[in-house]
């Protein structure tokens, strides 16, 4: 019986942790959040302008190569490295991965996208969620990638790696089908339907990524980059990348 309750005990907590750990996921990484996600497109109002992008299929090709392939690939290796430098509270390693977080962007508007929501994630968890290891996030260190401010506050609230990839892969695969919905124009229902093709893609880079170091750090969509590059000068713009 001792035992049996013992068991018991371990199992609820381990709940309780892994409830506690969604729930914060689901508050920081939903377009409800206060990082402005929704302004930037990521370079996807060029492809739509330039017919590269006109509907499903080819929207869900598009954020496929960048979860496997692209920016988001190195978004990935960016967490994870955060998210071990501060559980083993290396400083001098996670000055490092902000260095490289913020200088590791094709184009300037992509530079923009992602220390504006890390600045933007900063405050916002300053002020909401505020944990020891949040002082990491010092704008005193220069520009913060969105993806390094996420592992170091995932890191300051213990929550696990593997289901923080999970949810900011997804956020990004999101907020780019999203994006897409408005701009091709397509349908809710297609725009469901592409995020739920981008499943494996987010499993696959999530899993990868959590085993992975800033020696993978490397990309290879260079058409995304050349439509960033191009939407700096785009006449007509509805996004800020």
């Amino acid at each position: 019986m001792v035992t049996n309750m013992a068991v018991t005990s371990m199992g609820g907590t381990a709940m309780a942790m892994a409830e506690r750990a969604l729930f914060r996921l689901m508050a920081w990484l939903s377009p409800s959040f206060p990082v402005g996600a929704y302004t930037y497109s990521h370079g996807l109002e060029t492809a739509v302008e330039d017919g590269l992008v006109t509907d499903r299929a080819t929207l869900t090709a598009w954020i496929d190569d960048l979860l496997r392939f692209g920016s988001a690939r190195n978004d990935a290796l960016l967490l994870t490295a955060a998210w071990q430098a501060t559980c083993a509270e290396d400083k001098a390693r996670l000055h490092a991965v902000r260095e490289i977080g913020a200088a590791l962007h094709a184009t300037a508007e992509l530079k923009l996208e992602s220390t504006q929501q890390g600045a933007a994630f900063r405050e916002a968890i300053r002020k909401s969620w505020p944990a020891p290891g949040i002082e990491h996030l010092s704008d005193e260190a220069g520009p913060l990638a969105y993806p390094v401010a996420v592992g170091v506050t995932a890191a300051a609230h213990f929550l696990p790696l593997r289901p923080v990839l999970h949810a900011y892969l997804h956020a990004f695969a999101a907020n780019l089908v999203s994006a897409g919905v408005r701009l091709i124009p397509l349908g809710q229902s297609d725009g469901q339907r592409a995020l739920a093709d981008l499943e494996a893609a987010v499993a696959t880079t999530a899993e990868w990524a959590e085993e992975g170091s800033l020696d993978d750090l490397g990309a290879c969509s260079f058409t995304a980059d050349l439509c960033s590059m191009r939407h700096e000068t785009q006449y007509t713009r509805l996004f800020r990348s």
